[in-house]
């Protein structure tokens, strides 16, 4: 007996050594809070390309094109927002992010049909420079709270829209796009705020390349290489830090 009372003393101690002074108890009883954000980006496209493929100039001659092109690298971008998020239960949440993405995307293309003096395909690039407004609308499974920390995970749905692209770019990208977007997290609370880094990944639901842009270039040579993608897909890692 004496020892299982030793025993069950030295599991209470161990348990209360465990469990800290929570900062702001109360913060998530609340049914609407709001926060600010910022944050760093990761852009890339996936291009589907035509292969070889007929092409007729202004003058009438039909010329065969064969040109490649790929985004090559993720660009690095910076994020900014604000954030909304009402109290549905103890683990639900519902989350309005309205944010600013500050990036790009760079593409090499390469002419398998024009060689450089070495031999090689001959090489062109384009800076792809976008600006996003994005509202993403997502819903947040949080774990019970464990002293000042509390993980979670989500998903949602983020509409987009790009304010930048340049008339005479060899790819133009549409104006508007949706993404499905999933990411995992952990609020960390702070004795004055709640900090909250939060990773995830958004995916296009559909094509974004604008295949109307062709028709609008003024130079033949770059409706050549314009004519060289038939789709395109966009994506973005994202890392957040929010601050409530």
């Amino acid at each position: 007996m004496t020892l299982l009372l030793t025993g069950l003393m030295v599991l209470n101690a161990a348990a209360q050594m465990d469990r800290r002074v929570q900062n702001k108890p109360y913060i998530d009883l609340r049914p609407l809070h709001f926060g600010i954000l910022i944050g760093t980006h990761l852009q890339d496209i996936e291009l589907e390309n035509v292969g070889p493929y007929m092409m007729t100039d202004d003058d009438g001659n039909v010329t065969e094109q064969y040109i490649m092109c790929d985004a090559d690298k993720w660009n690095q971008g910076f994020s900014v927002g604000v954030l909304a998020e009402m109290r549905l239960s103890e683990h639900f949440s519902l989350r309005l992010t309205p944010s600013m993405h500050f990036g790009g995307k760079h593409l090499t293309f390469l002419n398998m049909k024009q060689l450089d003096p070495q031999g090689r395909p001959l090489q062109q690039t384009q800076d792809m420079k976008n600006t996003y407004v994005s509202i993403p609308l997502d819903i947040k499974f949080a774990a019970p709270r464990w002293n000042n920390h509390r993980p979670y995970i989500m998903a949602g749905i983020n509409p987009m829209i790009n304010l930048t692209g340049g008339d005479q770019d060899m790819i133009r990208i549409k104006n508007y796009n949706t993404m499905v977007e999933v990411g995992l997290g952990c609020d960390f609370y702070l004795p004055f705020f709640k900090l909250i880094p939060e990773l995830k990944f958004c995916f296009g639901l559909g094509d974004v390349l604008d295949k109307n842009h062709i028709n609008e270039l003024r130079d033949a040579n770059l409706r050549a290489y314009a004519g060289s993608v038939s789709s395109a897909q966009s994506k973005m890692f994202v890392l957040t830090f929010y601050f409530e």
